[in-house]
């Protein structure tokens, strides 16, 4: 038996009740002049009591059931952090509100007694508003306690930072695939965030009818769940959700701005979309190319040369970073690992590309 049954039988009961109390007072007030043509006492309760019963019948879901389910939804889109703060800006508002109360009493009529209702509104608005936008710096002060009070804090405040800080991920780094080996080395401080609507986009992918976007989906879904296990950084999965926005780059980037914390990806739209709007990116391609061999004009390595090169007598290899290495009259050398010298170095917006001849013709 569901809840909305029990309420709607609740709500029946009473509603006729109400419904035979009213139509008896109204049956009798009509039955002070006998009339042939007006209902007696009876049939007014009788009739008004159906009518309640009715109205109890179909109301009472959108009364009580409904009104509490989509209060126990908002909250649950709500994160504790964003509730908790909202609580201590509601009881410091209302503080400030009784505290202001008496003096605003005082006030000639009508004032003294509109002020200090007017109060209450705007100084939970204020407090609840306040707290809100800082509950980053709240929850920082608060968590500094546990490590020996606010003076360490101070000292070792990029730690606490760390610590307290969210990234949120999005489809593109899971499918990836690199940010695992990024995480388990623990250089992401904080814990990923990764909202619900990515994770149906990315189950989306792994449904699809094509072969290569069925595949990469699942991929993802695996590194998710290497994510998972891992215990050097945690992962959470929310049910937080933007309202009216039906596009994930958007919604990431609205909750974004709404968690103040920086999105993890390896989307180039994604990326400047979110910097236009003053969100913070992390970028995981620009990490590879970060950490990427730097190697200067004269240096020697060996490469083994696999393809020929788009100019003649070209040859091209690759270093265990992916870099590109032309080698100059290397074509000769095709699947023979070589020295060479190198050149030239070349940074472009796709990567490093390094340019050498072989070491035989220095």
């Amino acid at each position: 038996m569901s809840t909305d049954f029990v309420f709607r039988l609740i709500g029946m009961v009473a509603f006729t009740v109400i419904g035979v109390v009213w139509g008896t007072q109204l049956g009798g007030m009509a039955n002070v002049n006998l009339s042939p043509n007006v209902f007696t006492t009876d049939q007014y309760a009788i009739t008004f009591g159906l009518v309640g019963a009715l109205v109890g019948l179909i109301l009472t879901p959108y009364l009580t059931t409904r009104p509490v389910r989509a209060l126990r939804g908002f909250l649950l889109k709500v994160s504790a952090q964003t509730l908790f703060s909202g609580l201590i800006g509601l009881i410091s508002g209302l503080t400030i509100a009784v505290l202001l109360s008496f003096p605003l009493s005082r006030l000639p009529s009508p004032f003294g007694e509109v002020f200090p209702f007017i109060g209450v509104l705007v100084f939970s608005y204020l407090g609840v508003a306040t707290f809100l936008m800082r509950q980053n710096d709240l929850a920082m002060f608060l968590g500094s306690f546990n490590k020996g009070g606010p003076v360490s804090a101070s000292v070792d405040q990029s730690a606490g930072w760390a610590e307290s800080r969210t990234i949120l991920l999005d489809t593109s780094v899971i499918i990836d695939g690199r940010i695992a080996d990024i995480a388990r080395t623990g250089f992401l401080p904080g814990s990923l965030l990764i909202p619900r609507f990515v994770l149906n986009e990315l189950q989306y992918i792994a449904d699809s009818p094509d072969s290569l976007r069925r595949q990469r989906g699942r991929r993802g879904m695996e590194v998710l769940s290497q994510l998972q296990k891992e215990p050097v950084i945690p992962v959470r999965i929310t049910d937080i959700d933007v309202e009216g926005v039906r596009d994930v780059d958007d919604k990431l980037v609205i909750l974004a701005r709404q968690l103040r914390c920086p999105i993890l990806t390896n989307d180039y739209n994604l990326n400047r979309v979110a910097e236009l709007q003053g969100v913070n990116v992390l970028n995981v391609n620009e990490l590879a190319n970060a950490v990427k061999s730097v190697l200067l004009p004269g240096e020697a390595l060996a490469i083994r040369v696999i393809q020929e090169g788009k100019e003649s007598g070209q040859g091209v290899g690759y270093m265990d970073d992916g870099t590109m290495v032309v080698i100059e009259n290397g074509r000769e050398y095709l699947s023979q690992e070589i020295l060479v010298t190198v050149t030239k170095v070349l940074q472009t917006a796709a990567g490093r590309m390094i340019f050498a001849r072989p070491d035989s013709e220095r």
